[in-house]
């Protein structure tokens, strides 16, 4: 029975990727049918490979193409675009790169597919006036695209601080980025229940790894910072939140990141099911004890 708030219409559920979630496919799935067993799974996707490297636009539309209709990309902005960029960036200048994602995303934009494109900056992106110029610029030359903004360094919300970051993001139009992430000091930020658009609000989980968090100059990083489980408690605690939302926007897109152990399908599909909505079909399912079992 579904919830009297939530409503598989406005509450989409995914994950990060389509290429790391061994338990939603059948054995022996080719890595180039993964999309399309993936789109038939959950409605939306965060397209995290366009962070290292802006995809083509052939690209793109090879992956519209493999999807159903009704399926979203939140696309992640190139690395360089955020300030994440440490070697040398492919391109002339600033404006040829956001040309060049823009001309990226515009194939899925056509398509019909694009949900938001995601701009999500770097611990030490902190909260000052040449940052807050870097944000406008960046809403300006990516005119016309519906774009999410994501922080990870606390200054953004402390104290009045809070207040005018989120009325910035409205007056700019920027989709607010909730996050669930450990609180690890000042490179990681609270959870801000505030939708800025009346229309959409994007929910990343990223795990409660505190531990892990800062492990970004480790060579097995990956394997380490999104290495977390949420418990039946949390995720019930995201229901509420997700209710608490929709009462004030009327979409909201909610994707796992944790999957460093592989927990983010289990988990997606453990939230998906407490809120009432379908879950996905499976032509082999996994072992319940190996895809729910803590």
């Amino acid at each position: 029975m579904k919830s009297a708030i939530v409503d598989e219409k406005h509450v989409l559920v995914g994950l990060t990727g389509w290429g790391d979630h061994d338990d939603i496919y059948p054995k022996g799935t080719k890595t180039g049918d993964k999309l399309k067993v993936y789109s038939n799974r959950f409605p939306i996707v965060e397209l995290d490979s366009s962070f290292y490297a802006v995809p083509s636009p052939e690209r793109m539309h090879k992956w519209c193409d493999q999807t159903p209709d009704s399926f979203g990309f939140i696309v992640k902005a190139y690395q360089g675009m955020t300030g994440h960029a440490r070697g040398k960036i492919p391109y002339p200048d600033t404006k040829s790169m956001f040309r060049a994602f823009r001309e990226s995303v515009e194939e899925m934009e056509k398509a019909g597919k694009l949900r938001a494109a995601l701009f999500q900056y770097p611990p030490w992106f902190d909260c000052n006036r040449k940052h807050v110029e870097m944000l406008r610029r960046t809403r300006e030359w990516m005119d016309g695209f519906p774009l999410a903004l994501e922080f990870r360094h606390q200054s953004w919300f402390e104290g009045e601080m809070k207040d005018k970051t989120l009325g910035f993001m409205r007056e700019e139009g920027w989709i607010h980025s909730i996050c669930d992430e450990p609180q690890a000091g000042e490179g990681s930020i609270p959870t801000i229940l505030e939708p800025t658009r009346d229309d959409v609000t994007l929910v990343r989980l990223h795990g409660r790894n505190a531990a892990g968090w800062h492990s970004s100059g480790q060579p097995n990083w990956r394997e380490v910072r999104y290495l977390y489980r949420y418990n039946e408690r949390e995720l019930l605690e995201w229901k509420e939140n997700i209710n608490k939302l929709l009462k004030s926007t009327q979409n909201c897109w909610v994707v796992f990141n944790n999957n460093s152990g592989g927990d983010a399908a289990a988990n997606a599909m453990e939230l998906m099911e407490s809120l009432g909505l379908e879950l996905p079909e499976m032509e082999e399912p996994p072992d319940q004890l190996s895809l729910f079992e803590e």
